[in-house]
């Protein structure tokens, strides 16, 4: 049976995944609680020029965070927080995004690809990490508990949201290495050039 938001918002903790990174430190992938607001708006403060250049939130302080909890359930859109557990401190260190509703843009654009998008099917999804927790190999150790919850929704491929930056490299190659293929280019709203990619997931 399909998975639904409502569900997930009604039982988040059911939907937790506990993992530990190569050195030893815990890490929970659970879904954003509306209770995270200030757990969330220092994770977005804490986040560098850069890292702000190549993610897609609207904010990045305390208003910015608590819209983004007041959201949950309410559109089409599910969100995952990584949390760094120490004793009886946690820290939102990453948040992962996906989107179950496909823009005409997205659509659009693949199909100039000769790729017809579904908008049953298919997601987009945008992760960000804190600068700390980059180039650390924590983003490979998230994937296959998000794409288990990615298929329970009878989702089976994902595109990035917004695409990638064509000059972010890094992003390229772990999107590479993970399984996406380039499916196109185009230039942004801000008249940036990036990359589409495309993830099929299987196993449904």
């Amino acid at each position: 049976m399909t998975l639904t938001l409502a569900e997930v918002a009604q039982n988040p903790m059911d939907f937790a995944t506990p993992l530990w990174t190569a050195t030893g430190e815990q890490l929970i992938l659970r879904p954003l609680l509306s209770s995270d607001g200030e757990m969330l708006a220092r994770f977005l403060l804490g986040l560098s020029a850069e890292s702000r250049r190549l993610s897609t939130f609207s904010g990045y302080g305390r208003d910015a965070a608590q819209e983004l909890c007041e959201a949950i359930a309410r559109y089409d859109k599910l969100r995952f927080a990584v949390v760094e557990t120490r004793g009886a401190e946690a820290a939102i260190v990453g948040l992962m995004e996906f989107s179950f509703d496909l823009t005409s843009g997205d659509i659009s654009r693949y199909a100039n690809y000769g790729l017809a998008l579904e908008q049953k099917t298919d997601c987009r999804f945008g992760p960000t990490l804190a600068d700390g927790w980059q180039n650390r190999g924590v983003g490979s150790l998230l994937l296959p508990a998000l794409w288990e919850i990615v298929r329970r929704f009878g989702r089976s491929r994902v595109i990035l949201w917004g695409g990638v930056l064509a000059d972010n490299s890094r992003a390229i190659r772990f999107y590479e290495k993970n399984g996406f293929r380039h499916a196109g280019r185009f230039v942004n709203g801000d008249e940036q050039a990036c990359c589409d990619m495309i993830l099929s997931l299987g196993g449904l």
